[in-house]
């Protein structure tokens, strides 16, 4: 049975992750706890692996496919790291009820803004995203310095906030992540799913690099397990 519930949620993750660029780990935390029965620590620790492994797949094939603007994706990525190992740091000083209980919390509001911008779309005349606003760059440097100060500054306290609570809940970010890059860079949903996997690799890459040291272990082969189903739906779902 343990296997059965591995290969099912796995595939489930994979399949998520590759068609929405998110929710990975809103899968793969409760799978891990309630249903392969990992402690919330190793199973925050263990999704990170799931989810960074797949979200790398998902990222390639979704980079052939054009639908990656591959700069942003690394900078909120790397901008989000700090975040992320800070928030690895602060997961080990939380009960785990706590942990669980912000894990939900988070999954609710965040569905809550997401059904409310959905709801206001609707009700405005659809119009397509002047490709300007996707190319041009935040910050240059050549020939001459120049800022797009609030967007940059809109980065910078985004990605932070992705990262913390990717670290700290053990979660890819990818339910974040998605709704930072629509909502904070103004991306279209197709760009926003494929980019956001970029983001995923690398802050879960970071929060499980600071995690793996602190002795949490979750059990690996089980985890290995899940990844290497959860890869296969990640590709079928990209």
């Amino acid at each position: 049975m343990t296997l059965v519930v591995a290969v099912v949620a796995g595939a489930l993750i994979g399949l998520s992750l590759g068609a929405l660029g998110g929710g990975g780990s809103v899968l793969a935390v409760p799978v891990l706890v309630y249903g392969l029965g990992q402690s919330a620590a190793q199973a925050t620790t263990g999704s990170l692996l799931v989810v960074a492994i797949t979200a790398l797949a998902g990222a390639i094939t979704a980079y052939r496919s054009g639908n990656v603007l591959l700069t942003r994706g690394i900078v909120f990525g790397v901008v989000a790291i700090g975040g992320a190992a800070a928030g690895a740091k602060a997961s080990g000083l939380v009960a785990e009820p706590v942990l669980l209980a912000a894990f939900a919390a988070l999954l609710l509001v965040v569905a809550a803004v997401m059904a409310a911008r959905q709801l206001r779309s609707r009700r405005r005349p659809p119009g397509p995203l002047p490709r300007t606003h996707l190319d041009d760059p935040i910050v240059t440097f050549r020939p001459s310095f120049a800022c797009h100060c609030p967007r940059a500054l809109t980065v910078l306290v985004t990605a932070t906030v992705v990262g913390l609570l990717t670290g700290f809940l053990g979660v890819g970010g990818g339910f974040l992540v998605v709704p930072a890059l629509v909502l904070a860079l103004g991306l279209p949903m197709a760009y926003a799913a494929g980019t956001s996997l970029v983001v995923i690799t690398i802050t879960s890459a970071s929060a499980l690099a600071v995690r793996a040291g602190a002795g949490t272990h979750p059990s690996w082969g089980l985890v290995m397990l899940l990844t290497t189903v959860a890869v296969a739906g990640g590709w079928s779902g990209t």
